[in-house]
């Protein structure tokens, strides 16, 4: 039991390192002379980097706003796991905990398909996806897995 118990909080803590890292680095569009996230705009010319904010569209506010909402709700989802663990009866289940983490994967998802879609009107077609982008989609399964194992998951002595 201490083993599953330990694969899980791996799981959710991977999860969660893949929201932050999606999150706060500058990589979900890239190309030789620019990159671009949630946040800035960085370009280099000539050896001289320049990084603006990012565009005031509604729907990178979207975008930012429901990354960062996956990021509260994982984490609380993982305070509430090790609350529950010690505080819910022999038999029960971590309904509350997986709510959490499965509403954290349907943030993320829907931060990334929001990307997705209006990203073709903001970025250049020279430019590709960047890690921090396919590390968010990454983290979306990952975190809906775990949310669906906390439902799943009976606690014993």
């Amino acid at each position: 039991m201490l083993l599953l118990l330990l694969g899980i909080v791996v799981l959710h803590v991977a999860a969660l390192v893949l929201l932050l890292v999606s999150t706060i680095v500058s990589a979900w569009v890239v190309n030789p002379n620019s990159s671009s996230d949630l946040w800035t705009n960085c370009t280099t010319l000539n050896g001289v980097s320049n990084c603006d904010p990012a565009d005031t569209g509604v729907w990178i506010q979207a975008v930012q706003a429901l990354m960062i909402l996956s990021i509260i709700f994982s984490f609380l989802s993982l305070l509430l796991f090790f609350c529950q663990l010690f505080t819910l009866q022999k038999g029960g289940r971590f309904f509350l905990t997986g709510a959490f983490q499965i509403f954290a994967s349907l943030f993320v998802m829907s931060g990334a398909i929001i990307y997705t879609v209006m990203n073709s009107d903001w970025v250049a077609k020279s430019e590709s996806y960047g890690f921090s982008y396919i590390l968010a989609w990454v983290a979306f399964p990952l975190a809906f897995i775990s949310g669906l194992i906390y439902v799943i998951l009976r606690k014993r002595e």
